[in-house]
């Protein structure tokens, strides 16, 4: 990463935002910064508004802790400021952020790389409320947030096609909707050094894992190893690995998983990556971690020291 030779790199962490996921960064960056800080890095908390830049450029710091989610902060534009001013950055750089940021162009190239997908389409909301775009069950959602935000589920037995807000952008992305168990599998790197795919955790809910249950106490329960038939973990850890590599991550991504028993491998469809996965005391990816021997404090400093530009 090339850090300065002082005791204490400076690194500042990026949290907060303007995006739909405001709550959720600042719960992510506390909890990072707090950890870092642990690690003995001189931490400054950034959030992230119009003037970054300026602030970035008063600080000087030796590296940028991405801790934003939602646009602005994961889809390639935070990242194109930092390559610009070339202060070296965690998690993915500016391609591979819009791309998985944008469902649908991340699908083709899952596609692209023999992973197995759901059916999905773009449509605008007039006609989403119109008509089933496809048969029921499916999911409506933006196709470019994160965090389950702004997400219907339309049943089989749905007496007509949802009644979508007007506050959700003009085009939407309608996906049939995968029964089955909710898996996911956290990436720390793909060099000969990194820890890679780390290990399959399976989500527990009473409902739809929803934002709710992401990131409130008790909202969900996890199985971390997943209880799995091993061809199935074994395939879990493998998308994950290509996923990343597709899309072109750096650093840590966590993919998201439906699988339905009933089908053997054939069940198992991915999902999503999601490039700045969430470091909140419910998520997922530090439980993957600590499951691999990478406590919270150990896994923010892997993250931090494997930074740069250009990526």
């Amino acid at each position: 990463m090339g850090l300065s030779d002082r005791t204490a790199p400076k690194v500042a962490v990026l949290l907060g935002g303007v995006s739909a996921e405001r709550e959720v960064s600042l719960s992510t960056g506390r909890e990072c910064a707090a950890a870092l800080r642990g690690e003995g890095f001189e931490v400054i908390e950034v959030d992230a508004g119009p003037d970054l830049a300026m602030r970035l450029a008063e600080i000087s710091p030796d590296v940028v802790f991405n801790a934003l989610h939602g646009r602005w902060g994961e889809d390639g534009c935070v990242q194109g400021l930092l390559e610009w001013m070339q202060i070296p950055y965690s998690h993915s750089g500016v391609l591979a952020s819009a791309l998985a940021m944008d469902k649908e162009k991340s699908k083709a190239a899952f596609r692209a790389h023999g992973l197995p997908v759901a059916e999905s389409r773009l449509a605008n909301k007039s006609d989403i409320r119109s008509r089933h775009i496809i048969p029921p069950p499916y999911v409506v959602k933006p196709y470019d947030e994160g965090s389950s935000v702004g997400v219907y589920l339309v049943h089989e037995a749905a007496n007509g096609p949802p009644m979508v807000d007007d506050a959700l952008p003009e085009v939407l992305m309608v996906e049939a909707f995968i029964p089955g168990r909710e898996l996911t599998v956290s990436v720390m790197g793909t060099g000969p050094d990194d820890p890679g795919p780390l290990c399959v955790t399976e989500i527990l809910t009473d409902g739809w894992y929803d934002y709710d249950a992401k990131y409130n106490p008790g909202g969900s329960r996890h199985v971390c190893p997943a209880e799995l038939p091993n061809e199935i973990t074994d395939a879990c850890m493998e998308y994950a690995l290509t996923a990343h590599k597709a899309l072109g991550c750096r650093g840590v991504s966590r993919t998201d998983f439906r699988w339905d028993d009933s089908k053997g491998l054939s069940g198992l469809i991915l999902l999503e990556t999601n490039t700045q996965p969430g470091m909140t005391p419910t998520s997922l990816t530090p439980e993957h971690a600590q499951a691999c021997g990478y406590d919270f404090g150990k896994l923010c400093r892997w993250i931090v020291e494997d930074a740069s530009c250009n990526r």
